[in-house]
């Protein structure tokens, strides 16, 4: 029985430490994480990134904050008040925007459960379908 105390009590503690948040550099991120941030924030500094709960979290230096999953693919760019590059926007979802609003831009873009989630400057919240169809505004 003490056995199994400890056991459980030793997993109890690790699966803590395994959920804390854990500082990262730019060269420890996946690949794909790191050729998006240079792509596409060309010049701008990471300064700082972790790992948390399965996601890396990376913060630049123009406030842009990205989040990927753990093989470095993007499910969150939030630039604040800038544009996010058009080049990360599908084509149907920067279509429907430029036609129907527009006077604003897209500061955020998320990847969400079978679809996007966008933000634009005006803090309307647009939802799209995984094909950039448009479904409502939030």
């Amino acid at each position: 029985m003490k056995k199994i105390l400890i056991l459980a009590l030793g997993l109890i503690t690790l699966n803590v430490f395994a959920s804390c948040d854990r500082p990262v550099t730019f060269n420890n991120l996946p690949s794909k994480a790191q050729q998006f941030i240079t792509q596409h924030f060309k010049g701008v500094e990471v300064i700082s990134a972790k790992f948390d709960d399965g996601s890396y979290d990376v913060y630049l230096a123009d406030g842009t904050e990205l989040e990927f999953d753990r093989k470095g693919e993007w499910k969150d760019v939030d630039c604040r008040m800038r544009a996010v590059p058009t080049a990360i926007v599908p084509t149907n979802i920067a279509n429907y925007v430029k036609s129907k609003f527009p006077n604003n831009l897209i500061v955020k873009i998320e990847k969400v459960f079978k679809g996007y989630e966008v933000e634009l400057d005006s803090e309307l919240d647009l939802k799209f379908d995984s094909n950039g169809n448009f479904i409502y505004v939030d």
